[in-house]
């Protein structure tokens, strides 16, 4: 399958994926709502709910404004909103992002996970001064943006889009953890 498909095509596929159509989700799915137009925390967390959290997980994006409306009529979890368990947080002085929240929460100790969320946290979060965050966390900046731009602003398809690019971040999480791998051609 390509990833890369048009508009009208990658809508269909993300209703497909995301929505449910032709797929029986199992009993303890969740809903899942939170703003519209996420960038880098909140498709990575919805990443992040999908493949360790709850498989058959069904996402809603809604204005901001409606987010807490939306929980509550769909009996759904919100998340990456204030106010909320889910979304960003201070600890000792530092910043963490509402995928370190679904880490800890689900108490996720996969450590390749771990690795990830310094990337997804230095591309999402307002850090300064020292940092625990990833050289690459600018490269997936500069990539969410250009999905979202690619998807229209369309949520769904924006998952659909960049849920490749998390599967090989893990991946590549994995690797580097490896017998202590580094990346040959880093720039420092």
């Amino acid at each position: 399958m390509s990833y890369l498909v048009s508009n009208t095509e990658g809508r269909a596929m993300a209703r497909f994926i995301f929505e449910g159509e032709n797929h029986c989700p199992s009993k303890n799915a969740m809903n899942w709502v939170t703003a519209e137009k996420g960038m880098v925390d909140r498709i990575a967390s919805s990443w992040l709910i999908k493949n360790f959290v709850d498989r058959d997980a069904h996402f809603e994006f809604v204005s901001a404004e409606k987010v807490r409306k939306a929980a509550e009529d769909l009996h759904a979890t919100p998340f990456d909103i204030d106010g909320v368990e889910l979304t960003h947080y201070k600890e000792r002085g530092n910043e963490y992002i509402t995928f370190d929240a679904i880490l800890r929460k689900y108490k996720i100790k996969d450590q390749a996970l771990h690795e990830l969320a310094k990337i997804v946290r230095g591309a999402d979060a307002r850090l300064s001064g020292v940092t625990d965050s990833a050289p690459e966390a600018r490269g997936l900046e500069a990539a969410a943006i250009g999905y979202r731009i690619m998807a229209s602003e369309n949520d769904h398809e924006n998952m659909l889009l960049q849920f490749p690019l998390y599967d090989a971040l893990y991946r590549y999480c994995q690797w580097l953890l490896e017998e202590g791998r580094e990346v040959e051609h880093s720039v420092h």
